[in-house]
């Protein structure tokens, strides 16, 4: 594994981050307090997104994206991860990948329109009783003739008020196993606007201001066959075929935050002096920086390590576990201790430090807990010797 930096790669930092500082940052502020991204705002950015082909960049170039390797993809994440997360997921979009496991009448219908900025996807498969435990979701589809008809709610569907279509996950079936009954889930394309398809706000989130989140219901709401991604009852051979990388956006995106928040406490270490001397000689503030250092380094390397796994075909569960455990632990550590070293300054919104502590608790819950990340992990490990 080669640690540096090709020259497109570097490219891609220099490019990215100059666009986040110049056209995201300014408007953070503005966002943060009214907890709202005008749809002119995001129109306007998304523009000058698509200028600098930063826009769907995860996406293969003969679809219209740029088609970096995992690696670049997730350094180009780690840039836009510095910026308030509504800006820089709605505006610099990155369809989901699950979208390529559609056919090609599904790719033209809802990943093109995606690529081209004309709408968003949403994903959706969290449910008021079942979060960690997918296979304990309640809302169904049933086959009515040709064409099934879903029912029941989903809940923090992240962007769906935005969003044209979402891919939802039902409970379609159950099989019998050696532990008992599973559910069989089946993943289908439900258009807004479909009768029986309502989404309803959500609710207020202390993290990702801007960022929103809304409840699905389903009633008797009727889709056709043509709809399915994938095949029924193989919905979750398709997230895990497609949604995998997901935990390493989280991871890079999170490191993007904790480096910014490190370089204001570095910053202000160095200009901030008590009892006649920089804060950052004291051995209580510059032991915090070479930690806060230390453990952002050793996240990126775990991350980086998976994404250049990934790409040879040999990433585990538990790289990618690791990387998305310790990136979000570790941004939540960097983001408290750039606070304490600030005092009371880094507790107020003129700096970015107390966005970046709130926004840091998500981390640790959505794709995929943190105890759901070690359970993965130690599973693994315990595989390996027959337990």
């Amino acid at each position: 594994m080669d640690f540096g930096l090709t020259e497109e790669q570097a490219m891609i930092v220099e490019t990215t981050r100059a666009f986040v500082e110049t056209e995201l940052y300014p408007h953070e502020q503005m966002v943060e307090r009214t907890g709202h991204l005008p749809l002119e705002l995001i129109r306007d950015i998304q523009k000058k997104a698509m200028a600098a082909g930063l826009y769907a960049a995860n996406m293969p170039v003969e679809l219209g994206g740029a088609g970096l390797d995992t690696l670049s993809w997730l350094l180009y994440e780690k840039e836009l991860g510095r910026a308030n997360y509504a800006l820089h997921w709605t505006t610099v979009a990155r369809p989901s990948n699950i979208l390529l496991a559609g056919n090609a009448d599904q790719r033209e219908r809802y990943l093109m329109p995606c690529i081209r900025g004309e709408t968003w996807d949403c994903l959706a498969m969290t449910e008021p009783g079942a979060g960690s435990d997918l296979r304990g979701m309640k809302a169904s589809a049933r086959q009515d003739g040709g064409d099934w008809v879903l029912n029941g709610t989903k809940h923090f569907i992240s962007h769906a008020d935005l969003a044209g279509f979402a891919i939802c996950f039902m409970a379609s079936g159950e099989e019998q196993t050696p532990r008992g009954p599973k559910k069989l889930i089946t993943a289908f394309f439900v258009d807004k606007g479909t009768p029986g398809f309502t989404v309803r706000e959500g609710y207020r989130n202390v993290s990702h201001r801007g960022y929103t989140n809304a409840v699905l219901e389903f009633d008797d709401c009727r889709v056709p066959a043509a709809n399915v991604l994938g095949e029924p009852h193989k919905g979750f051979e398709v997230a895990n075929s497609w949604l995998g990388a997901t935990r390493l956006q989280v991871a890079s995106t999170c490191l993007g935050r904790a480096e910014r928040a490190l370089g204001h406490a570095i910053q202000y270490a160095a200009e901030r002096k008590q009892f006649g001397q920089q804060i950052g000689k004291f051995q209580g503030i510059s032991f915090k920086l070479a930690d806060m250092a230390m453990e952002l380094k050793a996240a990126e390397l775990l991350t980086r390590e998976a994404a250049w796994k990934y790409d040879q075909g040999t990433v585990t569960e538990a790289d990618m576990s690791m990387a998305k455990l310790k990136a979000t632990e570790v941004l939540a550590h960097v983001a408290d201790e750039a606070i304490q070293i600030h005092g009371g300054m880094g507790l107020m919104d003129e700096l970015p430090l107390e966005r970046i502590w709130r926004d840091s608790r998500v981390e640790r819950i959505w794709e995929g807990t943190s105890e759901i990340q070690r359970h993965i992990i130690s599973r693994e490990l315990l595989r390996a010797v027959g337990g």
